[in-house]
């Protein structure tokens, strides 16, 4: 395999080798249920799918685990706002996270174990811990030491005499720098008894313990946003490797969708809902946007953005319907191009894949024009290859109804793509009064045509 990634652990560009030949191994933090999904919040779930995706396309089996924190300090506090058990709302909002990954074309997760489900590893985790003195409870609190783990703060390059975990003060702590493992109960909070005494399980101790519980104490890849890699996840490799696990071999971080140069969140009333964007774009166009960029880059939002990324969906989608019309179905069999794996191949490096699809696109163009109905249906199968990789496949199952929109539309684009062909034809015998009646005619019924270099587009006005 010659798959390449950054490892955020040594700040370089590592070859990717399976821990087990033929098998993929990853963790992605998943939500914190606490409200609606937004952009920000699925561009992860998006990244991984897309790398799930290129490390299965030799064959390979890929498990990926994507975690659901459902008990948590805003959970609690969102919940008791609106009136509702903090169970009922976690689970309203679960249902509403995996709606927007089904929605956007996400595979399932293999699994996506729910922290509550988990107290049980949590409490053996914590006991080796102890048992090892890198953990000590307090009150019922239960307290990971810093400094008992000398490796402390290599993940992420904090120097011990900086670190600040953000957590409440706390009277029982040995140490400020210290972080929680488990809370004592409190008086109207939901609790699990242990050892120590009832509560709840800390942030960080969750995912060591689901992570280890699915793929082993040693796994391949850990993923999560940026904003993660301190402290959650440096803390999740503290304790994890003080407690005797190997733990990640890689750890992936993806950049966050910005609004006005910051981060967007709900604390700061800069988000866009996944319900609201799908309101203005279909879905594939939206993974489109989101996938199209870098996943170590940033994508500061915008509507122009958005719109471009529309029409060059819209474009790949033109092509492979003109092809279909033309010639009848075409499979998803065809090449993938050496530049497109070489982008891949290189950090998952969608802007170039993108690229690659897109002047395979315009060379099956040039065939349709010249009458090269072969090359053209070749074209549209390393396309359709090409596309699959990173879900955005128009012709696959999964979009075939968003992008013909049924039945109907699927009427619609024949008589329009007819048309079209005349069109085009009028053009090159330079009957420029039958084109532009032609187009005029279109726009009429309401069809809007942009001439573009990869070909003609058409749309709906409304659309």
């Amino acid at each position: 395999m010659s798959l390449h990634l950054f490892d955020t652990a040594t700040r370089s560009m590592r070859q990717f080798v399976p821990r087990t030949s033929g098998t993929a191994s990853i963790y992605v933090c998943g939500a914190t249920v606490q409200g609606v999904p937004h952009i920000g919040h699925v561009r992860s779930g998006l990244n991984f799918d897309v790398l799930r995706r290129w490390l299965g396309r030799d064959g390979s089996t890929v498990h990926l685990v994507r975690n659901v924190t459902d008990i948590d300090d805003k959970i609690l506090a969102k919940a008791a706002e609106n009136h509702a058990e903090w169970w009922e709302w976690a689970y309203q909002h679960e249902r509403a996270f995996d709606d927007a990954y089904d929605a956007l074309g996400c595979l399932p997760a293999s699994y996506s174990p729910r922290a509550t489900g988990h107290v049980t590893q949590m409490v053996d985790l914590m006991d080796r811990l102890i048992q090892k003195g890198h953990a000590y409870a307090s009150d019922g609190d239960v307290y990971f030491s810093v400094t008992s783990f000398p490796e402390y703060g290599a993940l992420s390059g904090q120097k011990l005499d900086e670190v600040h975990q953000g957590e409440s003060a706390a009277t029982g702590k040995r140490d400020p720098r210290d972080f929680t493992l488990w809370k004592a109960a409190k008086p109207g909070e939901p609790s699990w008894p242990t050892p120590w005494g009832p509560g709840r399980p800390g942030w960080h101790l969750e995912c060591s313990a689901m992570a280890t519980a699915y793929l082993g104490g040693t796994f391949d890849i850990h993923g999560g946003g940026i904003d993660l890699i301190f402290p959650h996840h440096e803390n999740e490799q503290a304790q994890s490797r003080a407690a005797g696990d190997g733990f990640a071999r890689y750890w992936m971080h993806n950049a966050w969708v910005t609004m006005g140069g910051e981060k967007m969140a709900k604390s700061l009333g800069n988000t866009v809902s996944i319900p609201a964007m799908l309101e203005r774009v279909r879905a594939p166009e939206l993974r489109y946007y989101l996938v199209g960029p870098h996943y170590r880059s940033h994508i500061e939002y915008s509507p122009e953005a958005l719109d471009e990324s529309v029409s060059a969906y819209r474009r790949i989608e033109s092509f492979l319907r003109r092809v279909v019309e033309r010639t009848g179905d075409v499979g998803a069999d065809g090449e993938l191009s050496p530049a497109f794996v070489a982008s891949m191949d290189d950090d998952m490096g969608t802007p170039g894949a993108l690229a690659a699809i897109h002047k395979r696109l315009r060379e099956g163009n040039t065939a349709l024009e010249s009458g090269d109905d072969e090359g053209a249906r070749a074209a549209a199968a390393s396309v359709r290859a090409m596309t699959d990789v990173l879900g955005l496949d128009p012709l696959s199952p999964r979009w075939h109804d968003a992008a013909a929109g049924g039945a109907g539309r699927h009427a619609l684009g024949v008589l329009v793509e007819r048309l079209l062909e005349e069109r085009t034809q009028a053009r090159k015998d330079r009957d420029f009064a039958r084109a532009d009646a032609l187009r005029d005619h279109l726009l009429l019924a309401g069809i809007a045509v942009e001439d573009t270099p990869d070909g003609p587009l058409w749309t709906l006005k409304d659309d």
